[in-house]
């Protein structure tokens, strides 16, 4: 990177001019070249308005959960302790990746916290939209909890970002 104080010429990825010793790290930070890419890279998570969580103990049965589940319309039930900490997620791909077609099982009898994908990845509601983006990217996964410290205070799932980039695509 050319320093732009000194003009000198840094070895690429210097995070020191070494012409001038000025810092050269916030000027290579990457831009947003239009509204979605500078909506990702400023927006809160917040500004998806998440869902309300829907919370389970971790003492419930698969059966609790899914009533949950279907009562509240949502494809994703957030595990609590009895402190109200979060302790894992379970989803609907939770129930069909893991469930196995045994008529002689009573599945709704299971324990939620043997098939819960345990200590979930998280946002705060003050994370960017790309931060969001990205653990659902890597992790594979549909919903994200919201959490203030360890306590769930919301869901966001990728639908909801879809739609917050389409709206701004039509903008």
């Amino acid at each position: 990177m050319i320093c732009p104080r000194c003009g000198f010429d840094n070895v690429p990825g210097a995070d020191i001019c070494s012409g001038c010793m000025l810092d050269l790290a916030p000027l290579d930070m990457p831009g947003a070249l239009d509204r979605v890419q500078n909506s990702l890279m400023a927006d809160p998570v917040g500004k998806l308005r998440p869902h309300p969580p829907v919370n389970v103990p971790v003492t419930a049965t698969l059966g609790e959960a899914m009533r949950s589940m279907i009562e509240a319309e949502v494809g994703t039930v957030l595990v609590v302790d009895d402190d109200g900490q979060l302790r894992g997620i379970l989803s609907e791909r939770d129930l069909l990746m893991r469930l196995t077609v045994d008529a002689a099982v009573d599945y709704r009898a299971l324990l939620v916290a043997d098939f819960m994908t345990p200590d979930p990845e998280t946002v705060t509601v003050t994370d960017t939209l790309a931060r969001a983006l990205h653990r659902m990217d890597v992790g594979g996964y549909r919903h994200l909890p919201v959490v203030d410290g360890y306590k769930p205070v919301g869901v966001i799932s990728a639908r909801d970002l879809i739609r917050h980039i389409t709206r701004l695509c039509r903008e």
